[in-house]
């Protein structure tokens, strides 16, 4: 009993001594600079003042840092043995019940679990710089708050509030809160436990609401995966994260999600169980019976907000998929910071396009989270199905792709049906041809139109404000979000350009990943000296701290030595009246090395023009000669990603 409980059982690794140690040793340590006597004159303001220099105690300091009791207590003593040589022991003894020992509440400490050593791996990859770490607890931007902790606040406060919503069932947030916890519940009883990854493809239903929360209610972590992977994505991506378990779709018409991952199950060595939504296949087990679990069951663990509790992974529309491992230090703070800044609250009724499996649509779920509003639920997109789902289930805020805007705009749908209930509306997740963003305001004229740029790597980085109006937000997707520093450096030497100058955009800030899972290589170059991430697109800012979006560094074509961004070429070919959208990429040539090649989707009913004709379309714009494409292809629909971006290295080649 004596031996206490060791790093693996509390689950601090040297990185989050490295990033966290320097903090909670300031934190505890007692500076003696105490000045009066506010202690005798009750003086509860002056004395609050002086809590920290004072020192601050564990369960303080873990509360305002966002780790759990023991890992301060583990953190601080190991810091203070180095920092002072002392000789406290660096094993924890834990006899429970608080400050009476009591046999029903003690657990012996070599029953206590211990994190696996995957779930070690993917905490140590949580590494964050000590003086930005300390700079983001210290204004406020990092403190304690988990998914769960939003959960329990929102069933509290608004019991019978609506929290999730599809048409003919609505989840209260008491009714979302106690079928996490049963699943939760259910979910340990079958050996998980934090820090273990649970894979997790599923559309946006309440379901999916219910497997996140409860996955993450225990400190479990998230890993979407998009509905329309496959077998082969589907082994990468639980191969990779080394997922225990996965909740996805039972019987299908044309595929089962289950059955394919029962099927597979002889090449995931991690994974343990399948649990399906909707029929099981045999050998999966049912969601609903997990839903049916004793409630009583206790979890002797609540998650803090240094956990990874999400694990993503790029879209992979130039290579492969990369990990990015987030905790609620990222997802949550950029949440809570960002949405007084687009007047959201309690009372709002917010509608993602965007998948819950892709960060975007998760910022519409963390949003909900924070704030208490509900979450209006689309299982999957199609035009008629967005603009009907607007009309009928009356959301005040709207997450759009620009291809979502597209296609509405080419069904004919914007003028056919009621969006009046639309306050405000975000595009994001490509860029977004400004004449559409005007059309789309002039037609919504009581919504204002805003844009927002981030990545899997950041949730949201930059975006503009319902005041800012639509001469911002349609050329500029936005500036900084609460907490980052956004710039525009060049791409080789790294020297800040001037405003106005087109170059990398580089961004940090407290939403920002810490690095990439297994991925050394990818790290190498992820990150500028002094932690800037390297987003890869480009653009310039303005003078107001604006920044437009001009392009992608890999999508540069370089013509016979001059290099040139394609983006506004695709924004003229996507404004021609028989096209819907287009794409520019280079294509190999024998003299020049490369050369444009244009791809259009036409609108319905269209007439195909020709290479000619879009070029003297192009001309009339005052486009350079050197810009023009000198391919064609017309295809039936582009290969998108989950958020409707297109993706350039599945295009078909152009004939010779």
């Amino acid at each position: 009993m004596a031996r206490g409980l060791n790093r693996r059982q509390i689950g601090v690794t040297e990185e989050m001594m490295a990033t966290f140690g320097e903090i909670v040793l300031r934190m505890s340590h007692n500076h003696q600079i105490r000045e009066g006597d506010p202690y005798r004159e009750k003086d509860w303001e002056e004395i609050e003042r002086h809590r920290e220099p004072m020192g601050l105690s564990d369960a303080q300091i873990a509360e305002r840092v966002g780790l759990s009791r023991n890992q301060v207590l583990y953190i601080r003593t190991l810091m203070e043995r180095r920092r002072f040589r002392t000789g406290h022991y660096v094993r924890l003894l834990d006899l429970g019940g608080g400050k009476r020992f009591r046999t029903e509440r003690f657990t012996p400490h070599l029953d206590h679990f211990r994190y696996s050593e995957d779930a070690l791996e993917l905490r140590a990859a949580m590494n964050y710089p000590p003086d930005q770490a300390r700079d983001y607890v210290e204004k406020g931007w990092w403190r304690n708050e988990t998914q769960r902790r939003y959960l329990e606040r929102n069933a509290a406060e608004r019991p019978d509030a609506p929290a999730y919503v599809l048409p003919g069932r609505t989840l209260t947030w008491k009714e979302v809160r106690d079928t996490a916890e049963r699943v939760a519940g259910g979910l340990w009883q079958l050996g998980l436990r934090p820090g273990d990854v649970v894979a997790v493809q599923l559309p946006n239903i309440p379901e999916f609401a219910i497997a996140n929360l409860a996955v993450t209610w225990f400190g479990g972590v998230v890993q979407t995966i998009h509905m329309p992977y496959r077998d082969a994505e589907l082994q990468t991506l639980v191969n990779h994260g080394r997922s225990r378990a996965i909740v996805c779709m039972g019987v299908g018409k044309d595929w089962s999600a289950a059955q394919a991952a029962l099927d597979l199950q002889p090449q995931l060595p991690t994974l343990r169980h399948v649990i399906a939504v909707g029929d099981a296949p045999d050998g999966a087990l049912s969601l609903d019976d997990l839903i049916a679990a004793d409630p009583d069951i206790e979890i002797g663990h609540e998650p803090s907000a240094a956990d990874p509790h999400l694990l993503l992974y790029t879209s992979g529309t130039t290579s492969s998929p990369k990990g990015v491992p987030l905790n609620s230090h990222n997802m949550l703070s950029n949440a809570r910071m960002s949405a007084p800044e687009k007047g959201l609250t309690a009372d709002d009724r917010i509608l993602t396009a965007a998948p819950f499996t892709h960060l975007y649509g998760l910022y519409a779920f963390h949003l909900g989270l924070v704030t208490g509003m509900a979450n209006l639920l689309l299982p999957a997109f199609t035009p008629p199905a967005l603009a009907e789902s607007i009309e009928k289930m009356r959301p005040t805020a709207v997450w759009f792709a620009p291809a979502h805007g597209a296609a509405m705009t080419a069904a004919g749908l914007i003028g056919k049906h009621d969006f009046s209930s639309m306050k405000m509306c975000l595009f994001a997740g490509s860029a977004a041809p400004p004449a559409m963003l005007h059309a789309l305001q002039e037609a919504w004229p009581g919504c204002r139109v805003c844009q927002l740029w981030g990545m899997t790597e950041l949730q949201a980085g930059m975006f503009t404000r319902p005041g800012d109006g639509i001469g911002k937000s349609a050329v500029f997707a936005g500036r900084a979000s609460p907490g980052s520093t956004v710039r525009v450096a060049d791409p080789e030497t790294g020297a800040e350009r001037p405003r106005g100058e087109e170059g990398e955009i580089q961004i940090r800030g407290p939403m920002v990943f810490p690095g990439y899972l297994r991925n050394k290589k990818a790290n190498e170059t992820a990150f500028t000296a002094d932690r800037f991430f390297r987003s890869g697109d480009l653009g310039y800012m303005d003078e107001d701290g604006f920044v437009a979006i001009t392009g992608r560094i890999k999508d540069i074509i370089n013509r016979g030595g001059v290099k040139f961004n394609p983006q506004d070429i695709e924004n003229l070919l996507s404004a021609h009246p028989a096209v819907q959208m287009a794409a520019v990429a280079p294509v190999p040539h024998d003299v020049l090395g490369e050369q444009a090649c244009a791809w259009i989707q036409l609108n319905p009913g269209a007439e195909a023009p020709d290479l000619e004709t879009l070029c003297a379309f192009l001309m009339e714009h005052r486009i350079a000669r050197n810009k023009l494409p000198e391919k064609l292809v017309v295809v039936d629909e582009f290969p998108m990603t989950p958020t409707r971006k297109i993706i350039k290295g599945r295009l078909p080649a152009p004939a010779e």
